[in-house]
């Protein structure tokens, strides 16, 4: 009895420490060693009780929780290395997968209605590409919810989830505000400053990911800098002035230095500031 409770303790240090990362193996072994000891069902069923729940999923695809998956397992690496099957690429891929790429096309055809707009100046082309933005986040909210509900992992699916959250949040939005009428030099480059600060942001995340503080369920802490998804504001924001007719030659504020060297629309700054909030790394949102 005291080699258990020896080692219960020293499993319920593994789980409780969020700064260290729990092999799975380790624990089933531990949970094996535990049946062995304790011969007999009502051995094995406290063994259950006391073995940490790690593969734990929501219930529903609509729960707030979200706790994390197991790691991809040397097979999926096999999957993706081996040259055994013809299309691995697409076979390998899982259903979450697929729904993040529905995330990026959203964001790509939400570009594409930006040029529509700018070649017809009809506005509805422009509220079509707000609503392809919209569409991308609800891609964005479901793939991690399928993934957990499923109980699959994706070797790929952090990568992908990047990538096309770049797209959808990151240079849908600037190809909008410059349709609508952010098209100066100095307009440019803060966009062009805006999408650089979503890579950058992006790319610290899959970085340093692992080095966030985590809660007893492994789950981060808090986001480090804002989240891609909060340009979503923006998006509504230059929805509103679509709707009221305030784009192009009406857009806010009008148009400072107009006609001379360094001309620019004082209503980019927002985008300025909200670049600089991306990869800022003193400011931390808590998670809900």
């Amino acid at each position: 009895m005291n080699s258990v409770r020896n080692r219960n303790s020293k499993m319920d240090i593994a789980v409780d420490d969020s700064s260290r990362e729990f092999d799975r193996s380790e624990l089933e072994l531990e949970f094996n060693e535990r049946i062995n000891d304790n011969n007999g069902e009502n051995g094995q069923r406290r063994a259950e009780e006391s073995l940490p729940s790690l593969s734990r999923r929501a219930s529903s695809i609509f729960s707030i929780s979200a706790p994390p998956l197991n790691p991809p397992d040397e097979t999926d690496i096999q999957k993706f290395t081996s040259d055994d099957f013809h299309f691995s690429m697409l076979r390998n891929l899982h259903l979450a997968d697929f729904i993040t790429m529905m995330n990026c096309f959203s964001g790509f055809y939400s570009i594409v209605s930006c040029l529509r707009f700018t070649l017809t100046n009809k506005p509805h082309y422009v509220q079509r590409a707000h609503f392809f933005i919209f569409l991308g986040m609800c891609f964005d909210f479901f793939d991690g919810k399928v993934a957990r509900l499923r109980n699959r992992s994706s070797l790929m699916g952090q990568e992908l989830d990047s990538l096309a959250d770049l797209v959808s949040f990151g240079v849908a939005p600037a190809a909008i505000a410059f349709a609508i009428g952010f098209q100066t030099t100095v307009d440019v480059l803060v966009l062009s400053y805006f999408v650089l600060c979503g890579l950058a942001r992006l790319a610290r995340f899959n970085v340093t990911v692992a080095q966030l503080p985590k809660d007893v369920t492994g789950k981060s802490k808090y986001f480090e800098g804002l989240p891609m998804p909060t340009t979503l504001a923006l998006v509504a924001t230059m929805a509103f002035l679509v709707r009221e007719g305030l784009i192009l030659e009406n857009l806010p504020f009008s148009i400072f230095r107009k006609g001379q060297y360094f001309e620019f629309h004082p209503s980019i700054i927002v985008f300025f500031l909200h670049g600089c909030g991306m990869i800022s790394k003193s400011l931390k949102i808590p998670k809900p």
